[in-house]
């Protein structure tokens, strides 16, 4: 498969989950969140000839993308001019005012989770296999499970009671 078409499919298929894993991140930042999403496709698209087959390419996507999430949070001032003209066009998410206060207060609470729950929080929303995270976050499957356990009943109790 032609470079450019394999990754217009992965860029299609991952770019909206990647999108809502950077607004995790950044405390639901969506332009924050659309600049590290790009970065984050230019280092797919930079290094998909030397991926190795090692892990899935979705595993092997998000770990650049929680690793790209991590540098930008370390330094929120550096930013790299490309031009975007190979990207296709993903249309953006628009919800109504009341779940836009919903999705604002739980970014908010995943904010204030340590980075490890934050990154399988927000990858268990984006719906990836406990294999795979765990796989990415370095944990037994056993080990996940219970962290998620704790993780969502902490979010559900801020999400309620407005802290953490």
């Amino acid at each position: 498969m032609e470079k450019q078409t394999q990754f217009n499919e992965l860029f299609s298929k991952h770019y909206p989950k990647v999108l809502r894993l950077c607004k995790g991140y950044f405390n639901g930042d969506a332009d924050l969140a659309s600049d590290a999403a790009q970065e984050i496709f230019i280092k797919v698209w930079e290094n998909l000839d030397s991926f190795r087959n090692e892990s899935t390419i979705s595993t092997w996507i998000f770990r650049i993308s929680v690793n790209t999430c991590l540098v930008y949070l370390r330094k929120k001032s550096t930013k790299k001019e490309i031009n975007s003209d190979h990207f296709p066009t993903i249309e953006s998410e628009n919800y109504s005012p009341e779940i836009e206060e919903k999705l604002s207060k739980m970014y908010a609470c995943i904010h204030k989770l340590d980075e490890t729950s934050k990154v399988i929080i927000l990858m268990v929303l984006e719906g990836l296999d406990y294999s795979e995270i765990a796989q990415v976050v370095g944990l037994t499957e056993e080990t996940l499970r219970v962290r998620i356990h704790r993780i969502k009943k902490n979010l559900t109790q801020c999400v309620q009671n407005d802290r953490l």
